[in-house]
């Protein structure tokens, strides 16, 4: 007998995790997405080192969430595999709506800072690019863009807006060929508004590059 794949829509729940408190002091508002393996509350860790009351971290959850190691003690999340990509994206993208409209983002007039690390490069990325995010800084840290980008994405952008594309000089995921590639993608995607950034590391999130940035 021949299997058949069916399709549903149902309403679903999700968590966020916030650091600090949203007020009139609030300067900047970074809406950050973790890498493969993390849960958003422990990813908000790389963030302490900021201004309390000039900056509100929003950090979105994964949904797929699985145990990490032999011992089925941790528990990790991931974004997206090759698996249903085109509906599970558009799924996050909605998600991601709700804590936009959830906590006002756009309407508040605070500096939008869109984060991605690692697998959170390709979410955060498309999430700009489909709905027109016209942030004051785009962070691009070790990981990929997708492929399907475009220039014509990207147009929208005000010219003050700047796009960092960080990485680790030992990075184990990457290597020379991949460097090249992703610099020649990102400077066709972004033009003279990408700044491209080398930092003494492996595949990680330093405190010091997130003070920076601020």
């Amino acid at each position: 007998m021949r299997s058949t794949e069916k399709e549903i829509s149902f309403q679903t729940t999700n968590t966020y995790s916030v650091l600090n408190t949203l007020t009139a002091n609030t300067k900047t508002i970074w809406f950050v997405c973790h890498g493969l393996g993390y849960l958003s509350r422990y990813f908000l860790k790389y963030f302490k080192g900021l201004n309390a009351d000039e900056n509100y971290i929003i950090a979105p959850q994964a949904p797929s969430k699985f145990y990490l190691g032999k011992n089925f003690k941790h528990v990790g999340a991931c974004w997206l595999t090759r698996e249903n990509t085109i509906t599970e994206t558009e799924n996050i993208m909605c998600y991601y709506d709700q804590i936009f409209n959830s906590e006002g983002i756009i309407s508040s007039n605070k500096n939008i800072i869109m984060l991605g690390y690692s697998q959170g490069v390709s979410v955060v990325s498309r999430y700009v690019a489909s709905r027109k995010i016209n942030c004051s800084k785009l962070v691009l840290l070790s990981g990929s863009i997708p492929k399907e980008l475009k220039t014509n994405d990207f147009k929208f952008l005000d010219f003050k807006t700047k796009v960092h594309y960080i990485y680790g000089d030992k990075d184990e995921y990457i290597n020379e060929e991949r460097i090249a590639e992703a610099s020649k993608q990102s400077k066709a995607l972004f033009g003279s508004r990408l700044l491209i950034q080398e930092f003494d590391g492996a595949h990680e999130v330093k405190p010091e590059i997130i003070n920076s940035l601020a």
